[in-house]
Formats: C-alpha cells, sequence, structure tokens
C-alpha cells in the first residue's frame, strides 16, 4: 500500500550523510516534532536529479524555510557515500539533509518504488516531494514515470 496524506511516516532507519561519514538516523527522530520538506530522487548524479530537482530545492530553500519548513531532506536509494559527494559536487552544505536508503527500506515501506531495471538501477525509490510535519504526511506529490513537475520545491511552494 503506498502512503498517503494523513499517515504517519514508517519507522525505518537511514544513514545521513555527514563530513565524517555515515550516521545512523531513525525515522522516527528526524520527522519527530518539526516539519520537513523531503524529497526522492530514483539516484544521485542522473541527470534530471542534479539538472533540476535538487538545484530547485537549493534555489528555493529560503522560500521554504519562510512557509514554516524546519529541515530540508532528500533521500535515494544510494548509500550515504553516494549522497554525500552528491551534496558536495553540488555546493549543497547544509542546506540539505541526505538521508541515505541504501537498502530500499524506506522506499518500500512507503510503497514508492520503481524498477530501474532496465537501466542497470534495480529498484529504486520514485521520484516526489512531501511536506512532513511531526512525523505525518501532509502533503504528497509522486511523479508520473519520466517526468518532472509535481515534485518540484516550485509546487511544493504553489501548495503552502
Amino acid at each position: 500500500m503506498t502512503i498517503k496524506v494523513g499517515d504517519r511516516i514508517p519507522s525505518v532507519g537511514f544513514a545521513k550523510a555527514t563530513a565524517d561519514g555515515p550516521e545512523g538516523v531513525s525515522s522516527d527522530d528526524f520527522f519527530a516534532g518539526r516539519r520537513v520538506a523531503l524529497f526522492s530522487v530514483p539516484g544521485a548524479f542522473t541527470p534530471t536529479c542534479s539538472a533540476k530537482h535538487l538545484p530547485g530545492f537549493l534555489d528555493k530553500a529560503a522560500d521554504l524555510k519562510a512557509k514554516g519548513v524546519d529541515e530540508i531532506a532528500c533521500t535515494a536509494v544510494n548509500d550515504a557515500f553516494v549522497l554525500g559527494a552528491w551534496r558536495d559536487h553540488n555546493n549543497a552544505g547544509d542546506a540539505v539533509t541526505m538521508l541515505a536508503d541504501g537498502n530500499g527500506d524506506f522506499a518500500k515501506a512507503t510503497g514508492l518504488t520503481m524498477d530501474g531495471s532496465k537501466f542497470g538501477m534495480g529498484t529504486r525509490g520514485q521520484r516526489y516531494s512531501m511536506l512532513v510535519n511531526d512525523g505525518v504526511v501532509e502533503q504528497l506529490n509522486v511523479e508520473a514515470p519520466g517526468e518532472f513537475k509535481v515534485s518540484s520545491a516550485e509546487h511544493m511552494l504553489e501548495q503552502m
């Protein structure tokens, strides 16, 4: 079953990409008591993710925070080292927290997986954005395959 607005975020572990390497963090702790703009990409360093998705959230970070977002986070079925390198490559600094879902546990638990086998990527997370308030989904924008419209930072801002 796919997660929907009003549902609680599933309890899983992430690896948070930090300057000192991977740091384990539970979804329960990460989303507790704050409003998080979360976006998911099929993979770091992939074309749309690198050219549009991450840059859009970096460009709109101040606008999102002005609308009550406490933290912006990105998740992908990649390891923390890859997400950390992608953050650094894009000069994202602390503007976006990278949450590695290396085994796809979060993607599976939310029901938001996709099959990237024909591209040699295996099972990945779908492209989406989600506004999470104290662990509860407030907004969910899942892209149709091959599209980039509703998961953008701009679309999220329009909905707030």
